[in-house]
Parts: structure tokens; sequence; C-alpha cells
């Protein structure tokens, strides 16, 4: 039953920022939401998260596995803090970082870098029930990482 519950929160770190990552892409990518600097932050803890989680399939060993699937979830959990305070910089709450980000696709030409959208890290681009991407990344990463470390922790009864 331990050994299920490893599998699962193996399984969650991988899983999560993969899924996460993907629905960032999409948004970027089909929904043309491009991403801010804060946003680019909260995608660097999933990339890692990804690749320790990736690794914990191949590693041999039981105690390189549970580190490794140990800080995929503290990744995920860092990536959820960050989306926290996106969010909050998004709600006005308190004060974020001045840096907007740019986003030049095709040619690289003075009227592409001119004709760019700017990218604020204050102005949610897309809500849903009032709620941001930073901020729904906040709630399923920090539930998922809070999950992994659960199913990691338990013991059998």
């Amino acid at each position: 039953m331990i050994r299920d519950r490893f599998r699962a929160a193996r399984l969650l770190a991988l899983l999560i920022p993969l899924a996460l990552l993907g629905g960032a892409l999409a948004f970027q990518y089909i929904g043309k939401l491009y991403p801010c600097e804060m946003c680019w932050w909260q995608r660097y803890p999933h990339i890692v998260a990804l690749v320790l989680a990736a690794l914990a399939f191949v590693v041999p060993g039981r105690v390189a596995q549970t580190a490794l699937v140990g800080l995929a979830a503290l990744a995920i959990l860092v990536s959820g803090l960050i989306g926290v305070y996106h969010a909050g910089v998004e709600y006005h709450w308190w004060a974020g970082v001045t840096a907007c980000t740019s986003t030049v696709s095709g040619p690289i030409t003075l009227d592409s870098i001119m004709n760019a959208p700017i990218i604020r890290c204050d102005v949610a681009q897309w809500t849903l029930f009032h709620v941001s991407l930073a901020g729904y990344n906040a709630l399923f990463s920090s539930v998922g990482a809070l999950t992994i470390f659960a199913l990691m922790r338990r013991k059998a009864a």
C-alpha cells in the first residue's frame, strides 16, 4: 500500500507540471496570451519539477527516487507560491515588479519590435470566475504539491 502511494506521488509529480506547462503553452500559442515576466517565473520551477519527476522514473533506488519526487514537489510548490505573489500583483493587493515583457514573433525587425505587444505583470489577461491564470497556477500547484507530500508521508494503516 505504501508503494502504491509512492507511485501515485511520483505520477502526480510528473503530471502536474506537465499539465500546467501544457496549459500555459496552449494559452500562449493557441490563445495568443503572451506571458509577462512573472508568468515566466512560474514556469521555471515547473520545468525543473518535470525534469526531476521524469528522472524519478528512470533512476534506480528508492531513496534517490524519493528524493527526486520530494524535490519535484518542492519545485511545484515554489511555482504555486510565485503564483500567489503574481495573483496578488494582478489584484493590486501589493506592488510587483516594474518590468514588462514583450513578445516578438517572426523575423526581428525594428517594425516587429516596435509593434510587439507589451505585457504587464499587474494586469490579468484572462480570468475565469474572477481568478487569473496566476491564481489557478497558485491553486493547482499548491494543492498538488501538498498532495504529493501527503502521499509520500502517509504510513500504512
